[in-house]
């Protein structure tokens, strides 16, 4: 059964809070220990307008969102995205992934960028396997839990320049 995607709402701020503060507590996929309100949610589906889709119907099961890569208009092209699913395996993240990136080539992005901690190597086999390449390797860049951390940059060109 495919994955219904949509565009993220406000009505489903508590349950991306929800499933993004698990991957800050729990785990070294993102190097913050800050978690997300509500409103911080509320306020990035607000401001990523066109750019925020989450995964079922009206339980939101993963979401996947981007923004610009770097500030500055020579970045304009370029955008970095996260994408989160509640469970791993359900064939989720790809759909959201798909979504993803049928939506920033209508929107003129060439470039998608995902920054993985150097600890998920499911994360860079998620990606590899959805045609990402990997670009760079960034040892001890990010701390988390008193350990530093190395992120893994990967890139996938979606339209020609």
């Amino acid at each position: 059964m495919a994955a219904l995607i949509r565009e993220a709402e406000l009505r489903d701020a508590p349950a991306i809070s929800e499933l993004w503060n698990a991957l800050i507590r729990d785990t070294t996929g993102t190097f913050t220990t800050v978690e997300k309100s509500h409103e911080d949610i509320t306020m990035l589906i607000r401001d990523r307008s066109g750019s925020f889709l989450v995964a079922g119907g009206d339980h939101v099961q993963g979401f996947v969102t981007w923004g610009q890569f770097r500030s500055g208009p020579g970045y304009a092209g370029t955008v970095e995205h996260s994408v989160i699913v509640g469970k791993s395996g359900q064939g989720m993240g790809r759909a959201l992934m798909l979504a993803a990136q049928d939506a920033v080539i209508q929107q003129g992005i060439h470039v998608m960028i995902a920054a993985i901690s150097g600890e998920n190597p499911n994360a860079v086999a998620f990606h590899t396997a959805m045609g990402f390449e990997k670009v760079g390797h960034l040892p001890q860049v990010g701390q988390k839990s008193g350990r530093w951390l190395d992120l893994i940059l990967m890139q996938k060109s979606l339209i020609a320049p």
